[in-house]
């Protein structure tokens, strides 16, 4: 599953020990901390090992229905995703609710694993959890939204019901997660972006399992534009 309690737990740890180390050593710690799963402790629950899919390029799809569209602005380019509102309203509504807000404004990725996925929107650069003010949302999900290459989907801890503002976005299908995490989009551009910050060298912190670790450079998310559907 994807980590959050459990990771942060970890995150803190290492960001005290790399702390003390500053003189010696440049921080490394990973980019947040968290991956897949998340939840408002701001770290993400654990997800099993994972084969590396194979992937193929993603065209950039059109949104043709009345659902928002999100653009993700981070430092390694932007990412542009379809939110299934008609699918999946809660989920979709509070992850608008939250960009709106610039609640991801200046956040990083703190996990990143190649052919898994990457996550964020729980940390700041410094290691500063963050967490929102809206609290957990209950798990939905959609026998219509799947995690193929590209989705996105919220983080959680071991609690089904704990998802807060942490998401990853898969790099290559992870059906696996199906129906135990809350998929609510997919990346219609930028999906090159994905796999950039997917491959970005690691400190490999959250190796074996659940896999990854917090990008040696951080990647940061800018800012989270909305657009609603035409």
């Amino acid at each position: 599953m994807i980590a959050t309690d459990r990771y942060a737990r970890r995150f803190m740890k290492m960001h005290k020990r790399i702390s003390a180390l500053a003189v010696m050593w440049m921080i490394a710690v990973i980019i947040g901390g968290t991956l897949i799963a998340c939840s408002d402790s701001n770290d993400d629950s654990e997800t099993s090992p994972t084969p590396t899919p194979t992937r193929t390029p993603s065209p950039t799809l059109p949104n043709t229905s009345q659902n928002p569209v999100a653009v993700i602005h981070t430092s390694m380019g932007d990412i542009t995703l379809e939110l299934y509102r008609d699918k999946v309203p809660s989920t979709v509504d509070n992850f608008v609710r939250l960009a709106r807000d610039g609640f991801y404004d200046g956040l990083i990725f703190h996990r990143v694993k190649s052919g898994f996925m990457i996550q964020g929107g729980a940390f700041k650069a410094d290691g500063t959890p963050k967490q929102s003010p809206y609290g957990p949302i209950k798990l939905e999900t959609s026998p219509d939204v799947r995690h193929v290459d590209g989705a996105i989907s919220m983080a959680r801890t071991n609690d089904p019901n704990s998802a807060t503002s942490q998401f990853f976005i898969c790099d290559g299908p992870q059906n696996f997660l199906d129906g135990g995490y809350a998929a609510f989009g997919v990346v219609t551009k930028g999906i090159e972006v994905v796999r950039q910050i997917a491959a970005a060298p690691n400190d490999g912190s959250l190796e074996p399992n659940p896999g990854g670790g917090k990008p040696l450079n951080t990647i940061t998310i800018n800012s989270i534009e909305i657009e609603e559907g035409a």
